[in-house]
């Protein structure tokens, strides 16, 4: 059985979006449910989901385990697994790690762009790493089940965190830095680490992380999965497309800034990243997940490579890494 598992979204979610997952083939896909909110907003967003799963059943079901990917595909739905790109929802109380994997989340990313109080993150000039109660919190999400994600992490912290976790880590949404130097995309260190500590990298389709951005070719995209396979190892890389469809702009200043600004920030980049930035005419939605199958097979993956960069490294990664340890 071969999947098709996506790694990272944060679309405007409608009956239009999950429609075009089905017509993409599209499984599985972990969605983001707090950027910045504490752990009540967090709550919110679930009781969102909740009323979302009642509305369009025949679409889509929320994601636990492996199996439940296998059970969307068998009943032609999309398993919906929850994710965080901030630990802001687990306040500074440790308690809250093992009952936001109950409530379903699956991934915590230690930071998003900035420092928290677990970790470093990507934007800040300095760099001291994973924090006193970062260690313990990786120890715990290790015991439950709540994968380290370090997509907008800091070298040294994401490196520290591949270390210290007695599970493997990941990097969701996020490509090598020696394709394209965005703040976030990652250094061969990193993808050697991911390696090494038998994590994941997911492949971002997030126009400000490609070669050429929104004109990036599905061609330079491909060929770019081809070399980090020869970097990780096929079995280590999959797919987490950072996809906002649908999203309005306005969504963005909530991403960058949050609560801890008065002030705009742009992200990697001026004014003119105020917005969404259009994405590159191959991958435009979910529809288009066939497009990418079709772009690995031109570059010379084998029928078993496109399938593993597809879906089934993560399904793999899924079934060994979601439950207590």
């Amino acid at each position: 059985m071969n999947f098709v598992i996506d790694g990272l979204q944060y679309a405007n979610w409608s009956e239009k979006i999950f429609r075009e997952m089905r017509a993409g083939g599209v499984d599985a896909v972990h969605v983001t449910i707090a950027y910045h909110e504490n752990f009540r907003e967090m709550v919110a967003r679930i009781e969102e989901w909740n009323r979302l799963f009642e509305r369009f059943p025949e679409l889509i079901m929320q994601g636990r385990t492996a199996e439940d990917v296998t059970l969307a595909q068998d009943s032609g739905r999309t398993a919906i697994f929850f994710g965080f790109q901030n630990p802001s929802p687990i306040e500074d109380d440790i308690g809250l790690v093992e009952i936001v994997h109950t409530l379903g989340v699956r991934f915590m990313q230690l930071t998003y762009n900035n420092q928290s109080l677990l970790a470093t993150g990507c934007y800040e000039t300095e760099d001291p790493g994973v924090t006193r109660m970062g260690k313990e919190v990786i120890r715990e999400m290790n015991r439950v089940g709540l994968v380290v994600d370090m997509s907008h992490s800091s070298e040294r912290s994401t490196l520290e965190a591949a270390e210290l976790s007695a599970r493997p880590i990941v990097v969701t949404h996020a490509n090598p830095a020696s394709w394209h130097p965005a703040l976030r995309n990652k250094s061969d260190d990193v993808l050697h680490a991911l390696a090494d500590c038998n994590g994941m990298l997911g492949f971002s389709m997030y126009p400000h992380h490609l070669h050429a951005g929104s004109a990036c070719t599905l061609q330079s995209f491909c060929e770019m999965i081809a070399r980090t396979a020869d970097v990780m190892g096929v079995e280590h890389i999959a797919l987490g497309s950072d996809l906002c469809q649908d999203q309005p702009d306005s969504v963005v200043e909530w991403m960058r800034v949050g609560r801890w600004t008065k002030q705009i920030d742009y992200g990697e980049g001026s004014a003119d990243n105020a917005g969404f930035p259009q994405m590159p005419e191959w991958f435009a939605g979910n529809a288009d997940f066939p497009n990418i199958a079709a772009g690995l097979r031109q570059v010379g993956f084998a029928e078993a490579d496109v399938h593993a960069v597809m879906g089934n490294n993560w399904h793999r990664f899924f079934a060994e890494n979601f439950a207590a340890a």
